[in-house]
């Protein structure tokens, strides 16, 4: 059964009875901070408590794995846009441990893909149209260096402002621990590059 009726039906509730005063904010992030992490269920809520962030503090963008995928994907223009057009100034690409993703098999996926409906004409055509469909979907097998794999496609990528702190961490699920394993401030000071957040 869907959910889509209850929603809506607590939804009018929600806004009767203004229960959204709590949340009211604007669209730049207090803390000056945009977050990449997973999708994971485990993190909706923790993540945030773990971080001590409200609504209204951060930009948090989210991709299965908390993967940069591509340099000029849709995660990584979500990422220049909360630097450039929303004020943030430090980013964070935050892992978890038990990450679904970590054990993604494509082709099993691809076989689920079939048994749901798509046509195995379809999945051949994206085949051979160019895409490796398998490389595509597959996960990784180790957080960390899926983590700083991500970490360093942003602090190279060519239209990212030098001086951003870019760091990388892994969260613990069950609760909420944060590992730290690249500090981008640590980062831009060994290379000589002050820090776009040590001028306020």
């Amino acid at each position: 059964m869907s959910s889509l009726n209850e929603i809506l039906s607590f939804n009018d509730s929600f806004v009767k009875f203004k229960q959204y005063e709590p949340y009211i904010t604007s669209k730049f992030p207090d803390k000056k901070i945009v977050i990449l992490t997973c999708m994971d269920t485990r993190l909706v809520e923790l993540l945030p408590k773990a971080m001590n962030m409200r609504n209204g503090d951060v930009k948090i963008v989210k991709s299965a794995g908390a993967q940069v995928s591509h340099p000029f994907g849709a995660i990584m223009r979500s990422i220049l846009v909360a630097v450039y057009e929303l004020k943030a100034d430090e980013v964070y690409i935050i892992g978890h441990h038990d990450c679904g993703m970590s054990a993604i098999d494509p082709e099993v996926m691809i076989e689920h893909m079939i048994e749901r409906g798509i046509n195995s004409d379809i999945v051949n055509t994206v085949k051979y149209s160019g895409i490796d469909l398998v490389e595509w979907l597959r996960g990784f097998g180790d957080v960390s260096t899926s983590v700083l794999k991500s970490v360093d496609i942003i602090r190279n990528h060519p239209l990212m402002p030098k001086a951003t702190p870019v760091h990388g961490l892994i969260m613990d699920p069950s609760t909420g621990k944060l590992d730290l394993l690249s500090d981008g401030n640590k980062y831009l000071s060994d290379n000589g590059i002050t820090t776009s957040t040590s001028t306020e």
